[in-house]
């Protein structure tokens, strides 16, 4: 499967299920079709009488702006290609002729060739899928990664779409490509991964999960290579600080090389016949592109867990019969003096509501603050946004009013999700060796 890239939109486009244009006569067919069915749905309402769906109809075409075409090109002002939301559209929106009791209507007017690209329409931006449907889940890297296993976690017997980019896969979620997204956020190891926090609050979807995963490293190679051959070890940056000391005790002669992801580093492997080259990815890596384990458990510490988020287009409700976490994202207000943040945390504690993280970003729009002192001039501090985590349900009075006295020492506040919390029983594996294998 081809991860999407966001320098290449047609991979965009050829994840969406297209269909093709009907023909004037197959779209009466399903005009009236529609008109019989009890499945079709308007945001405004739509009654079951045919006056009625011809009503909802009309108002629809009457918001697209008509853009008339020349007489002597058009043949009259019949002929039009409709402008939607900026993109022209190869069909009209006129009402199809419906039969009346003098007889058939005339036959509708052709609609003109199309002209440039498709564009999305009411049928490509797909709901989320019904009941027994399969869900597709956006995820970073290419098959075998660690988040396509989250992914897999999260929402079993979903369909994981790979992702070239973080970006990609929030853009993935928005344009209706995916039906959720499966991101990392901080690893045990590692420590927050900065740039999801900042795509959080750059883009609008909401957090609707988390799933914790243990990260279980291998040393890849192709088959029949041996350790005292290798000249490099190549994986994401994260992968290798966190199998540092057992790489440098396995193979001391090789150098670490940076790539965008694990399983990546797997696949460049296979795909360019590198043989004094190892990875460390996943074990199914290897088996997906035929490579062989060297090392079993190359992390330095047992205890290397990664946290990710489970992102949609809409929350979901939040309930109070199983334990709930909700994130938050807020700029504390400069005119409040000193001591902001300390008021904005004694909100939650007064509460007796535990903060299970609290992460700093540069303010982006306002990195600087002047503050004026007569006695040592103007002073000048980093403007940040905080993102915190606490363990209430937005369902609870208590983090209702927590929030609502937060609101009154902070000039931004977002609530970025309320969710379930991921209690799924973990232990460290017992500590391994990394030997070699036979």
């Amino acid at each position: 499967m081809q991860a999407i890239s966001p320098s290449a939109p047609g991979n965009l486009k050829s994840l969406i299920r297209p269909r093709p244009a009907p023909s004037p006569t197959r779209m009466a067919t399903a005009v009236r079709c529609a008109f019989r069915s009890d499945s079709v749905y308007f945001p405004n309402g739509v009654g079951h009488s045919r006056a009625d769906w011809q009503s909802s109809c009309a108002i629809l075409s009457s918001k697209v702006l008509s853009l008339e075409q020349p007489a002597e090109k058009s043949g009259g002002g019949a002929d039009h290609v409709a402008a939607v939301n900026g993109h022209r559209a190869a069909v009209d929106l006129n009402l199809v002729p419906i039969e009346t009791k003098d007889g058939p209507a005339a036959p509708p007017v052709p609609a003109p060739a199309p002209q440039g690209p498709k564009p999305l329409s009411i049928s490509d931006l797909a709901p989320a899928p019904l009941h027994g449907s399969q869900l597709r889940v956006a995820y970073q890297g290419v098959p075998g990664a660690y988040s396509e296993a989250a992914a897999g976690k999260a929402y079993p017997n979903c369909e994981a779409i790979p992702c070239d980019q973080f970006e990609v896969a929030f853009q993935a979620v928005e344009l209706w490509i995916s039906d959720r997204a499966v991101l990392p956020v901080e690893n045990s190891l590692g420590g927050s991964i900065h740039r999801n926090y900042d795509l959080l609050l750059r883009h609008r979807l909401h957090i609707v999960g988390e799933v914790q995963m243990p990260v279980h490293h291998c040393l890849l190679a192709l088959p029949g290579s041996r350790l005292e051959c290798l000249s490099r070890v190549i994986s994401h940056p994260q992968a290798l600080s966190q199998c540092e000391n057992t790489i440098t005790r396995l193979a001391p002669q090789a150098t670490r090389e940076a790539v965008d992801d694990t399983a990546g580093a797997a696949e460049y492997i296979a795909t360019n016949r590198l043989r004094d080259t190892a990875a460390i990815a996943s074990a199914r890596a290897a088996e997906l592109y035929g490579m062989q384990v060297l090392a079993d458990g190359v992390q330095d510490d047992c205890g290397n867990v990664t946290r990710f988020l489970m992102l949609a287009r809409e929350p979901i409700i939040p309930r109070t019969d199983r334990p709930f976490k909700t994130s938050i994202v807020f700029a504390h207000n400069g005119g409040e003096g000193t001591g902001v943040l300390f008021k904005v945390l004694s909100a939650f504690a007064f509460r007796n509501i535990s903060l299970t993280k609290i992460e700093s970003r540069p303010h982006r729009n306002r990195p600087i603050r002047l503050v004026d002192d007569a006695n040592v001039g103007t002073a000048k501090h980093f403007e940040y946004m905080f993102y915190v985590d606490f363990e209430a349900s937005m369902a609870e009075v208590r983090a209702q009013n927590a929030l609502a006295e937060v609101q009154e020492y902070t000039s931004f506040l977002r609530v970025l999700g309320s969710y379930p919390m991921d209690m799924t029983p973990w232990s460290p594996p017992p500590p391994t060796s990394g030997g070699d294998s036979d």
